[in-house]
Order: structure tokens, then C-alpha cells, then sequence
């Protein structure tokens, strides 16, 4: 499971969290004639309702199909034009979505603008229920992400006619995060289908196992989500029918993924949804009836530190010379990945490769515990550990072994993620490890959360919070990126948290299936222009 959590009813947090599920159907079938393509994901689908879409990418994937965001990203990390055609603002508080005027819904009603406004109606009332889907920034939003009970209206959302609105900020935002947030993660619902319902049945409503009404290529035929899903084309798809009929979404162990290959029955996986053992890297890439795709490497490691709990920067600066980062990814990541310091990765347009990396330098490490020690810092720290990430758990292990002989014993404790997420949310770590994914071109959402006094690592910064506010208020990219790097340069000071390293994760086509090319973003685009080779 590629899981996107953290303070949900405020952040669109990214988090990417291993997991993986042992089923008893491991290749279900679907029924009827026609071209027919397998995509193998790693963690339960458990939900197909938009209105309940908890921020896992396979989620939001398997429910885009049917339902089309305003915009996407594609694999160079630009925001491309689903159902909208543009997104833009002027100020960076009024934003104005221009929705494609071929966009229908399949039993060919236009999609409009009063659909945008139905959909940000149902995410914010009361009678849904449903804050999985922060919209409190937006004007006439209440703080709590919800409007009045029986709302009709937002007062911060203006329809100017069929194809045309705007959208108003509480504050300034930058474009990119009004695309990251609201662009790819609100996908439009019909109106004038589900207009009727009572909000507070949607949650509920059976329509969404098998909606006879949709915007996107493909329908839900049949589904266990925690076994399968299966569409059908729409032939009525407005940018054009499908070229695979029937797309069959199979939920698998990660142990199964290399025979489901082997095989030949696995015809797509996808970086964020699907999860190929490193240990089976060598053996899939060996595999001569598939293509194996290195996808973008977006995935952090990262270590985050409660600096409450561990006031000392000398210990936390210690903590950062002191792990061998690069031996750690050469070993148990098998190389597929980078060192960085701080938040962002190469592949962001914010990165900057003057921020330099830390060396590994035990001797420093030593010094700065010692001297710590000596002015009665504690030299017992307590580090909790996914137990459901097996790869990193064998590397705290490593790190606890080698701080032992630098002078800072360190307590590892291995617990489920549930656990994990209790114990940092109410500030009781002193250490912690997980999989996050700070998304390359929006790090301000999640950042801003977490350099923060309610955020994992409770570290406040007047310079960073300074940064991060204007980083909202520009629109030239190099600009924007210089804030970034003044934000990153006091993380690499203060050390609130460590990039262990980046993940790239594998994605792989059967060599039968044309026109798919799996990454980090932007793979289902195209899904209606995928086709089987005879």
C-alpha cells in the first residue's frame, strides 16, 4: 500500500507507507470478448466512492478512472489538463478554472461548472461527514473544512458560466499547490445524476459501486476490493474509447509478483501502487517478457526527530553525521535510489544542488555526543520503527550498533504503523522512521506541517516559517526556489529530521501491453490509447 496520510483534515500529507496482502484470488478473470489487461497493486483498494477516497494513490487511481480530476501530472512532473483545460491565477488568491469544452459525462452531458461546485459542495457539508479532503483554505469554508448544513453555495466559489469558475483562497497560494491539492485530488462528480441524493447518503449510496455515469474511460463492473476490480471501456469516453476493453485491477502479495510476471498474467505495475521486493529486483529485471520501467525517484526515508524530546542540536546534528546513509542505500536498497539532505528530491524543479550533502563522519559524530553529554544532554534516545517496513528496519539496527560505539545507546522499538502514527502525532518519539513522499513540485503542504509545533518533529523556525510563506506568494520558479533552499539549509542545520535516502522504485510493462510507460505520476493519462500488441 502507497498510503498518503498525516494530519488529514488540514494537510494533503504524501506519505508513502510498504505494506502488502496475501490473497486467495490471486488472478481473477473478467468475463467477456475483447482486448484485456492486468494491473497488479500491493495494498487493499477499500474504497471506490470519491467521497471516501483516503489518499492512497491505488485509491485514487482506481477511482479516477471512472471519475476525472480537474487536472494531473504527468512523467515530467507538469500539470496537464484533464477535465479542466487550464488552472490559473493572478494573485495567487483567485484561481480560475477553465473546464475543456469537449469534457461530457458519458451519457453525454457536458461536464460543467456547476459539477465543480456540487463536488465541492459534497466534500464540505456537515451531513457527509467526510473531511478526508482538506477544503478549509477555501473562502466560505469554515476552519472546521465545512460549510453550513444545507449549504447551496461557497461564497468563495464563483460560477461565470458553463465551462468557467473561480475558486478563492482564505490566503495567498501558490499555483502549484492550488493544482497538487485541489486539481488532482477533487474528482468531479455529476450533478445533475447525484444532485438529488441527500448529502448525508452519499457516503453510502450503491450508485458509486456501479455508476452508470461517468467522466472518465472506464466503468466498475464487478469488485472485491480486497481482491479485484474490473472495468469495462466507455465507449463514450470523450477523449476517445479505450483501446483494451476490459482492465482488470488485481490485488496481490508482493511475494507474488515476481511468478505473476514469470507468468505472463501481470501486464502493468505502477510505482506508488504496486510493490516488487527488493530482493526480487535482479530476478525481474532479468525476465525477458516485460520492460522494466525505474521510476522517478520521489520516495523518502526519513528519519524525523521530536526536538522537545531531544532539545540538543549537537545529538541531532550527530544523529546526521553519524548514519552511512550511502551504505545503507548501496546494501539494502540495492543502489536504487540518492542521498539528500533535507526535503526534496532531484527530480523536484525546487531542488538545488548547492545545499550539498552531509559526509558521513563518524569521528564528528562522536565529538558532538560527547560534548552534548558533557553539558548533561541525555545520551539515550528511544526510535520507533514501521515494523511493516522490513528494509528499514534491519537498517536502525545497523544505525543503533554503530552509535553504541560513538557514545548514544538508542532503543529501537518496532511497532504497526497505527501505533507509530499515535504515539508521533502526540509528540511521545523521540525518533522516528517512515516512508514519506514530499511531492516534488508542492513540498509546501507537507512541509510547512511538519516544521511546525503541531507537526511530527515540533520544530518552529521564524526564518522557515518566514520562507515557506513567501514561497506562497511568488510565481518565478527560480524565486520560489530560493525559499526552498533557505528552508532546506536551516533543516540541514537543525536537523528536525534526515533523509536516509530517496527510494526509486521499479515499474514494469508485459511486453504485449503498448503505450503504457509506468512512473510515479502521470502513468494512467493515457490509458485510453493502451492497447494489447496480437
Amino acid at each position: 500500500m502507497k498510503k498518503r496520510i498525516g494530519n488529514a483534515t488540514r494537510f494533503f500529507t504524501a506519505i508513502v507507507l510498504a505494506a502488502t496482502l496475501v490473497t486467495g484470488a490471486a488472478f481473477a478473470e473478467t468475463a467477456g470478448s475483447g482486448k484485456t489487461a492486468t494491473v497488479a497493486v500491493t495494498g487493499t483498494i477499500g474504497t471506490l466512492n470519491p467521497l471516501l477516497m483516503d489518499n492512497t494513490e491505488v485509491v485514487k487511481y482506481a477511482t479516477s478512472l471512472e471519475f476525472l480530476p480537474l487536472v494531473e501530472l504527468n512523467s515530467d512532473l507538469q500539470f496537464v489538463g484533464q477535465l479542466a483545460d487550464s488552472i490559473t491565477t493572478e494573485d495567487n488568491l483567485t484561481f480560475t478554472i477553465n473546464l475543456n469544452p469537449k469534457a461530457t459525462w458519458s451519457d453525454g452531458e457536458p461536464v460543467t461548472s456547476k459539477d465543480v461546485l456540487f463536488t465541492l459542495l459534497c466534500w464540505t457539508s456537515p451531513e457527509s461527514g467526510n473531511t478526508g479532503l482538506s477544503v478549509y483554505a477555501i473562502e466560505g469554508v469554515g476552519d472546521d473544512g465545512y460549510v453550513q448544513p444545507g449549504a447551496t453555495e461557497i461564497s468563495g466559489v464563483k460560477i461565470i458560466d458553463d465551462k468557467t469558475l473561480t475558486v478563492t483562497t482564505k490566503w495567498e497560494t501558490a499555483l502549484y499547490t492550488f493544482e497538487n491539492n485541489y486539481g488532482r485530488y477533487l474528482l468531479i462528480l455529476p450533478e445533475h445524476v447525484l444532485g438529488t441524493v441527500p448529502k448525508d447518503q452519499l457516503l453510502t449510496d450503491a450508485w458509486f459501486n456501479a455508476p452508470d455515469v461517468i467522466s472518465g474511460p472506464y466503468f466498475i463492473t464487478d469488485f472485491d476490493l480486497n481482491h479485484y476490480v474490473h472495468y469495462k471501456a466507455n465507449e463514450n469516453y470523450w477523449q476517445g474509447a479505450p483501446k483494451i476493453q476490459y482492465l482488470n485491477w488485481n490485488v496481490l502479495a508482493s511475494s507474488q509478483v515476481l511468478a505473476g510476471l514469470q507468468s505472463g498474467e501481470i501486464d502493468l505495475i505502477q510505482q506508488t501502487m504496486g510493490d516488487i521486493p527488493l530482493e526480487d529486483y535482479e530476478a525481474v529485471k532479468a525476465l525477458t517478457n516485460i520492460t522494466v520501467y525505474k521510476g522517478t525517484p520521489v520516495t523518502n526515508q526519513s528519519i524525523f526527530i521530536n526536538v522537545k524530546n531531544v532539545p540538543d542540536v549537537r545529538i541531532r546534528q550527530a544523529l546526521l553525521y553519524g548514519i552511512d546513509r550511502q551504505t545503507i542505500l548501496n546494501s539494502l536498497v540495492k543502489g536504487n535510489g540518492e542521498i539528500v539532505d533535507a526535503f526534496l528530491c532531484s527530480a523536484s524543479p525546487y531542488y538545488d544542488a548547492s545545499l550539498g550533502v552531509t559526509a558521513y563522519d563518524p569521528d564528528k559524530a562522536a565529538q558532538l555526543i560527547k560534548e552534548a553529554v558533557a553539558d548533561g544532554a541525555d545520551n539515550t534516545l528511544t526510535w520507533y520503527v514501521n515494523s511493516g517496513d522490513t528494509t528499514f528496519t534491519q537498517a536502525v539496527s545497523f544505525i543503533a550498533a554503530q552509535f553504541a560505539e560513538l557514545g548514544l545507546n538508542i532503543e529501537v522499538k518496532t511497532v504497526d504503523l497505527a501505533t507509530l502514527m499515535t504515539v508521533a502525532n502526540k509528540g511521545e518519539i523521540d525518533v522516528m522512521s517512515v516512508q514519506y513522499t514530499y511531492a516534488p513540485v508542492d513540498p509546501y503542504t507537507d512541509v510547512a506541517w511538519l516544521l511546525s509545533a503541531d507537526g511530527w518533529t515540533r520544530y518552529e523556525n521564524a526564518d522557515v516559517t518566514s520562507a515557506l510563506t513567501k514561497s506562497q506568494t511568488l510565481t518565478d520558479q527560480n524565486e520560489i526556489k530560493a525559499q526552498y533552499l533557505l528552508v532546506d539549509q536551516q533543516v540541514q542545520k537543525d536537523v528536525p529530521m534526515i533523509s536516509a535516502y530517496i527510494i526509486s522504485s521499479l515499474g514494469v510493462t508485459s511486453k504485449r501491453l503498448l503505450n503504457a510507460s509506468p512512473n510515479v505520476f502521470g502513468t494512467f493519462i493515457n490509458v485510453q490509447d493502451w492497447d494489447i500488441s496480437e
